[in-house]
């Protein structure tokens, strides 16, 4: 009874103005306490470690192999592409097609740790059921810091998960020295959990460098750990 005396005021009547804007100046006192008073570090999170192995191991190697004197020239990482193609889902027609579309896009943004953008058609293909405008597919760019990121853990907890793998192909590259490979299920990522996955779904990634030429590109990947297959392997295929 008397918080409600308290509310209502010392007449029983409506509360003030005044009283009405010192108690919501007490309210933001208290939550600014609160907010205070949890231990917030100071320091900035990490850098990635494969800047500093990019600066202090692979740019001398690069410049030593080919001869490079401009640190600038050296090839250097510039963005990581990753799509899903998923023309399969979005003309099945089906109850779940749509449940489906949005569980593959929560688990590509998992993976890459940034929101997917949705790709629409750009005309419309009959033989495959594709609509002009229908949302086919999911693409993620990765730069900076977050690209880093992605590339250690796909090295590291993605690719020695593959099942029967023998190393990826080194003739993947085009002239301009960028790379194209895929995985075909999205479990090879540690970050997504199996137990909820329902079905299975690829995804190509594309490597773009700064590299002149093919050579340039696969030792500047080569230099960041890439497993790729060696001339024997593939002679023996």
């Amino acid at each position: 009874m008397a918080d409600e005396k308290e509310k209502k005021g010392p007449k029983g009547g409506k509360p003030s103005e005044a009283e009405i804007a010192a108690r919501k100046a007490a309210k933001k006192a208290k939550t600014t306490e609160d907010v205070s008073s949890e231990p917030v570090s100071s320091e900035p999170a990490p850098a990635p470690r494969l800047i500093a192995h990019y600066r202090e191991k692979v740019v001398p190697a690069l410049q030593e192999k080919f001869g490079i004197k401009n640190l600038m020239a050296t090839p250097r990482l510039e963005k990581i592409v990753i799509s899903m193609g998923l023309g399969k889902i979005a003309t099945s027609g089906g109850a779940d097609a749509r449940a489906k579309f949005e569980q593959a896009e929560k688990e590509l943004g998992i993976i890459a740790g940034q929101k997917p953008v949705r790709r629409k058609a750009k005309k419309s293909v009959a033989n495959f059921k594709v609509r002009e405008g229908q949302e086919t597919g999911l693409k993620v760019t990765l730069r900076g810091g977050r690209m880093y990121e992605f590339l250690d853990r796909m090295i590291a907890l993605a690719i020695p998960r593959v099942k029967d793998f023998r190393g990826l192909d080194p003739n993947g590259f085009d002239k301009s020295g960028n790379y194209n490979f895929g995985f075909t299920e999205q479990t090879v990522f540690p970050e997504v959990d199996g137990a909820t996955v329902t079905f299975q779904q690829g995804m190509n990634i594309t490597m773009v460098t700064t590299a002149p030429s093919a050579d340039q590109g696969r030792e500047l990947l080569k230099q960041f750990g890439f497993p790729f297959r060696d001339k024997s392997q593939l002679e023996g295929r």
